[in-house]
């Protein structure tokens, strides 16, 4: 299982999979070919899709050169190792292929090639399962966190500090901007709206209500654009943010509480990431946002001063009630239903959590059982429900809300 420095990447959206990790990989071919005269880069799959609306050709472009870089679109051929698949080629002055590369975006920003082992993530901990590391901190004495610290080292901590700053510099972006998103759909921000209101309101509406607009606008941020943190991808950037900001606020939370709720959500994600896929385009929005929430859940169990067992129960519960959810982007764009789903699942997260603390802990279904569950429930997905836009709501939103 890889770093927590692989799951939490700074960049810019509106998609780690189909902006970051393409621009990764221009990036690397680049490198490699200097001398080249011309590219020409044909997009494969869920890539060739939706990557207008991605804005993966305008990327690679950016990066590679426009004046010299071809695109060419085969959203119908599918490799068996990914369905976001690249090929690059180095062009001579006829045209010919000198050099090629054949890579993957696998979600989170990362990029594989097919002979990739785990698909391009180094083995820094021993333990490839939640059941399994619980066991460990059981015997060692240790909580979660410092579990994390035990393999990712002390350097770990300034990394984070560095995630939740930038965290937090989304949110603030996104609650000062008004007018519509990019694109055909012109879809309204609501993040500004949204905290006017809540911050008049008392309680838990108040509270709800931020946590709300704190979501919408890492989201929306994220949609123009803007610079957000993979938590664990572009499209479910929201959650994690926007529920440790509502968490810092109603419980005055301290800064090392947060570097802590952060190491624990990012190894929910990761775990995930190693057994599962955080990828859209492989196992639909439930492997996103089910993800990020499942992290967002863990996370505020641990803040809460639940047990191993309510951590576990908390991811677990959060997972689960997102198993089969499609990812169907309305015109190819990460706004609808991607924006609201980060909201909405933001609450989800706090809830489970809370639902946990009036429990023992004791549950049927492990996170490590649902993560199983959600692998297999993606494979089971039609094509049209995983990021190609071709069914679901993408099929029939003809109008946004």
């Amino acid at each position: 299982m890889d770093s927590l420095k692989e799951l939490y990447k700074v960049g810019n959206g509106p998609s780690s999979s189909h902006t970051m990790g393409p621009q990764k990989a221009a990036k690397e071919f680049m490198k490699r070919t200097p001398a080249a005269g011309r590219y020409r880069v044909t997009l494969l799959g869920s890539l060739a899709a939706t990557g207008k609306g991605h804005l993966t050709d305008w990327i690679i472009e950016q990066t590679l050169g426009p004046e010299r870089t071809e695109i060419i679109w085969q959203p119908d051929e599918v490799h068996p190792f990914h369905t976001n698949g690249m090929l690059f080629e180095a062009l001579d002055e006829s045209e010919y292929p000198v050099v090629t590369w054949e890579v993957f975006s696998v979600g989170g920003g990362t990029i594989a090639e097919a002979d990739s082992p785990n698909r391009g993530a180094d083995s820094l901990y021993p333990h490839t399962t939640l059941t399994a590391i619980m066991d460990h901190c059981r015997a060692e004495n240790m909580e979660l966190w410092q579990y994390v610290e035990e393999h990712e080292g002390p350097e770990l901590w300034p990394f984070l500090t560095d995630i939740w700053q930038v965290m937090q510099e989304s949110i603030e972006h996104g609650l000062d901007r008004t007018g519509v998103l990019p694109g055909d759909l012109r879809y309204p921000r609501k993040a500004n709206a949204f905290f006017k209101k809540a911050r008049i309101q008392s309680g838990r509406l108040r509270s709800t209500g931020k946590t709300f607009a704190y979501a919408l606008a890492v989201s929306e941020e994220n949609a123009s654009g803007g610079r957000v943190v993979t938590s664990p991808t572009c499209g479910s950037a929201g959650l994690v943010p926007a529920v440790l900001r509502s968490l810092r606020e109603d419980y005055d939370l301290g800064e090392n509480e947060i570097l802590r709720g952060l190491a624990v959500g990012g190894l929910v994600g990761n775990l995930v990431k190693e057994n599962a896929s955080i990828s859209g385009a492989e196992v639909g929005c439930q492997g996103e946002v089910g993800t990020a929430c499942a992290m967002a859940g863990a996370m505020t169990a641990y803040l809460f001063g639940g047990t191993l067992m309510q951590i576990d129960y908390a991811a677990e519960m959060s997972l689960e009630h997102h198993l089969g959810m499609t990812c169907d982007p309305i015109g190819g764009y990460v706004q609808v239903p991607c924006i609201e789903r980060n909201a909405v699942s933001a609450i989800r997260a706090i809830n489970a959590a809370e639902y946990t603390l009036f429990t023992d802990g004791d549950h049927r279904i492990s996170f490590d059982q649902v993560v199983q569950t959600m692998k297999e429930t993606g494979r089971d997905l039609k094509c049209g429900y995983r990021e190609t836009s071709l069914a679901g709501l993408a099929k029939h939103g003809s109008s946004v809300d």
